[in-house]
């Protein structure tokens, strides 16, 4: 079976949450708290973060890592596209996504004021950048839910938690983001403390 250790408040620890939710199978999820990790964790990961998959004697860490994998060992429903050329696109996308947004994550979760106000910017421009392609289509990759999609939810869910404050020309984000709320998996994926980000 399964396990993965996950940060409650985490949003990279529930990427992989939802990935486990939406391919419906036994798994064992342990919550890890972040200000006072158990010391397997360093053995296991070298950076001692979370979220980190144990399966026999596999260890995988890297949100992004562990999804393809599970995706790859349980392909129904699959969320990596099957076509190679849509496979690349997607991957290019997720690190994208790591770069231009997720990077920020880590200021806006510490204290300092100006870094974190560099951080809202950062990612209320990227959002509102993308959000267009969402008047057109219901998710990332088109009409069908992606890792993409998986990707970037845990952040859309964070959007008031963060402070961040989308102009009027986002609303297509907005609707969309709520698509990706109502599913099940997220719902089902989503931890007590996460539950209270959103007003």
């Amino acid at each position: 079976m399964m396990t993965l250790y996950s940060g409650t408040s985490c949003p990279f620890s529930q990427r992989s949450r939802i990935v486990l939710y939406e391919k419906g199978m036994d798994f064992q999820i342990i919550d890890v708290d972040l200000y006072n990790k158990p010391e397997d964790l360093a053995i296991m990961n070298p950076y001692n973060r979370v979220p980190v998959l144990a399966e026999r004697d596999l260890i995988l860490y890297e949100s992004n890592i562990i999804n393809e994998y599970i995706d790859d060992r349980f392909p129904h429903p699959q969320l990596m596209p099957a076509d190679p050329v849509m496979r690349a696109r997607a991957r290019l996308f997720l690190f994208r996504f790591e770069q231009e947004m997720f990077c920020y994550i880590e200021p806006l979760e510490r204290s300092n004021q100006k870094l974190a106000e560099k951080a809202r910017t950062s990612i209320r421009d990227s959002l509102t950048q993308i959000a267009p392609v969402f008047a057109r289509q219901k998710f990332m990759l088109g009409e069908e839910f992606s890792m993409l999609d998986v990707a970037i939810a845990p952040l859309l869910w964070r959007l008031d938690h963060y402070n961040i404050q989308l102009p009027k020309q986002a609303a297509p984000l907005m609707k969309y983001a709520e698509r990706l709320f109502s599913r099940p998996a997220f719902i089902d994926a989503l931890t007590a403390s996460e539950k209270v980000m959103r007003k």
